[in-house]
């Protein structure tokens, strides 16, 4: 299993919550002032720098439990609630999604491309705060310096850790429905057309070398009509602003990325092998995750609830966002406190990160809530 596997599934799984969040609050014509501030406040905690500095730390991915617990404390960072039903939702909806990109990538190493489509779009959502703005900055740099040159094998690593993560989760989402991408067992569809994988050829052509490596003849053989197969597409930039070229990572929530992300044209379903059983817990990753849960909590400054003024947010009341299971659901929404500026606790470490060294936390603390604490006693 890939050590590397966390920080990607992590940036990526934050963009389509965010995605999903921004949706939300346009779909419900809400000011966009109280927007740009849930919007921001959410994105500013996603991409604190000790917290991300901490994540890039080679080290196992957390378990499903665990990471399911770190998005509901992100998502309570900012002045919004989500009741239990709606946190179900959402985080459906961003597994998903991410494990859509995540299959039909064409190679193993553009996750690292699906990866700096997300961290563009939350450069484009945060274009107003300057600081979030030097955080993401950062945060691309942190890719580039673990990522950038990993060999073909370690994607194929990390690919593999992460299809280990989304194994079993089939939930059904209309828009994977509605554009042929998903079948109503829940399983993704493959398209046998399009432009092969960077650096491949065609199929269909049989080469003939020498001894000596020198092609001498060559022969093809037809394809069935069901593949319509065509040439690779130039490379993606890696560049902080680059062309990324694919589609995948992009919000699908927009019809202008939307339709080539799921054209369901020439395809077929996915052929799948039986999932493997999960593994047992590995202890290790429990307690990374346990210290990265207690970190994110410190910074979050989650010790006290919003109060004041509040209004409600529809979060998945919409076709878009239904899995066409056909059954009745309780209206599900959230609610942001958009009264109040961010909480003294939070502003004052987000002020001053480079506290003095805490003294060991004590026996009565709650486990995972006070990260900070330990990772200061054991640095």
């Amino acid at each position: 299993m890939s050590h590397r596997a966390l920080p990607i599934l992590f940036l990526n799984l934050g963009g389509e919550m965010l995605y999903i969040l921004d949706q939300r609050l346009r779909a419900q014509n809400i000011p966009d002032g109280k927007s740009r501030k849930v919007i921001n406040d959410i994105i500013g905690m996603m991409m604190n720098k000790r917290f991300m500095e901490e994540l890039f730390k080679p080290q196992e991915t957390y378990p499903k439990r665990s990471m399911r617990t770190v998005f509901d404390r992100l998502a309570h960072a900012s002045i919004m609630r989500l009741n239990s039903a709606s946190m179900d939702k959402l985080y459906d909806l961003m597994t998903m999604a991410v494990k859509f990109q995540v299959f039909l990538c064409p190679s193993p190493s553009d996750i690292l491309l699906i990866t700096l489509n997300h961290i563009d779009a939350l450069r484009e959502l945060s274009q107003q705060d300057s600081v979030v703005l030097q955080n993401i900055d950062s945060v691309y740099h942190l890719l580039m310096q673990h990522y950038s040159k990993l060999a073909t094998s370690e994607w194929q690593f990390i690919r593999l850790t992460l299809m280990r993560f989304f194994q079993d989760m089939h939930t059904k989402v209309s828009i994977f429905l509605k554009g042929k991408a998903q079948n109503e067992n829940g399983w993704f569809v493959v398209k046998m057309n399009g432009p092969v994988p960077n650096g491949t050829d065609i199929p269909g052509r049989i080469r003939y070398f020498n001894e000596d490596g020198i092609e001498v003849r060559h022969n093809s053989f037809p394809l069935s009509p069901h593949c319509s197969y065509e040439p690779a597409l130039p490379p993606g930039s890696l560049d902080i602003m680059g062309d990324r070229v694919t589609k995948l990572g992009t919000n699908m929530y927009l019809v202008s990325s939307t339709e080539p992300l799921l054209s369901p044209s020439k395809s077929k379903p996915l052929v799948q092998t039986e999932e493997t059983k999960p593994a047992a817990v590995d202890t290790g990753s429990e307690v990374n995750a346990t210290v990265g849960l207690k970190l994110l909590t410190q910074l979050l400054g989650l010790e006290k609830k919003p109060s004041g003024n509040v209004f409600r947010l529809n979060l998945i009341g919409d076709d878009d966002h239904d899995d066409s299971s056909g059954s009745s659901r309780p209206q599900q929404v959230i609610e942001i406190n958009a009264s109040q500026e961010r909480s003294k606790e939070l502003t004052k470490i987000m002020d001053d990160l480079s506290l003095p060294d805490a003294g060991p936390a004590t026996e009565d603390k709650d486990k995972g809530d006070e990260l900070l604490d330990l990772m200061d006693s054991c640095s």
